[in-house]
Order: C-alpha cells, then sequence, then structure tokens
C-alpha cells in the first residue's frame, strides 16, 4: 500500500495538479464500527444537543463560515471548539491510534460544534461527509474517497457516523484517518 501511495503521489506531482481520488482501502470498513460507537457518546450527543438549541440560522452559520475561512490561525471562537468538553472527548479517542489524525463534531444543519483541529472551513453541511452522515436524520456511514493532505502530507480518508439521540441523528462526526499509519 505504501509503495503504491508513493507511485500515486509522484504520478499526480508529474502528471497534473489535478487531486484524484481513490476508494478507501477494505481496512477501513474493519474499524468502522469502532468508528461508530463515537455517535453514541453522551459527551457529543449533549454538544450536539446544545448547539441544535441555539437555532442558529443559516445565514449566520455562513456568515461564520466566511469569517473563518479569513483567519489564518484561530481566534477565541475557534479556540473555544478547540477546548471544549467534546472536542476533549474526540481527542481521547484520536489519541488510541496513530491513524487517527483529525476528529470534527457537526450540528444538525453541519456547522461545527467541536474539533480535535482547525478545520479549513465551518460549515460542513455543503459537503457529502455531512449529508450522507446526517442522511436527513436517519443517519448513516459514510466513507470518502482517499485524498492526499497537505497540511498533514499524507494520503487520508475521512468517515463520518451520525450523532444518535433516540433512533435520529442529530449531527454528525468526521474522523480522518491517515492511511499510511494504518497499513493494509
Amino acid at each position: 500500500m505504501k509503495l503504491f501511495i508513493r507511485l500515486f503521489t509522484l504520478l499526480t506531482l508529474v502528471l497534473s495538479p489535478v487531486s484524484f481520488a481513490e476508494e478507501a482501502p477494505a481496512s477501513i470498513l474493519k474499524i468502522a464500527p469502532q468508528l461508530e460507537t463515537l455517535g453514541t457518546i453522551a459527551t457529543l450527543i449533549a454538544a450536539a444537543q446544545a448547539q441544535n438549541a441555539e437555532g442558529l440560522s443559516l445565514d449566520t452559520i455562513k456568515q461564520r463560515d466566511a469569517d473563518w475561512r479569513k483567519v489564518a490561525g484561530t481566534n477565541a471562537f475557534m479556540d473555544g471548539l478547540l477546548s471544549s468538553a467534546a472536542a476533549k472527548e474526540m481527542a481521547s479517542f484520536e489519541a488510541i491510534q496513530p491513524y487517527f489524525i483529525e476528529l470534527f463534531l457537526m450540528d444538525n444543519q453541519g456547522a461545527n460544534v467541536a474539533m480535535t483541529s482547525k478545520t479549513s472551513d465551518y460549515w460542513q453541511g455543503d459537503e457529502a461527509k455531512w449529508q450522507e452522515s446526517f442522511k436527513g436524520g436517519a443517519g448513516a456511514l459514510h466513507v470518502g474517497d482517499v485524498e492526499f493532505d497537505e497540511s498533514a502530507q499524507a494520503y487520508l480518508v475521512q468517515v463520518s457516523v451520525p450523532v444518535m439521540d433516540g433512533g435520529k441523528a442529530i449531527g454528525a462526526i468526521t474522523i480522518g484517518i491517515n492511511l499510511d499509519e494504518l497499513g493494509e
């Protein structure tokens, strides 16, 4: 797998600046049940419930997203999402395996609730990682394509799981998995 990834990287750099995607390896499905347990952790459920109760408008979320993208480092709002009880819970989970690289919790509209690393944007609601895992409140496992992550300098796949409450999805969690660390 590592040789393939290195060759793929070389071809990508030589042929064009276009980002190629490949299907996630079967090993991702082997760890999926472990990942799905995140959506049942009380701290994460409570954090999603609390943000959902705020009733943020989509306009407010989109404004936060626009402001978020302008910040090079972090600001007080982002620091709050990085240091909350939910962020600490996810950081503990992230520390279990070297292949867990980034986790973030989203509400019922795809807005960030908590994170272990700053995400590139605040609103995930327009992306498959949230749409497919939230699934209109039904909840489902979503495995994204393999993509090269510039900041991590590694091939990653994002796996998203629903946050469930009473049989209904109230949010979602995305887990970044470093395929070099996961192995095959």
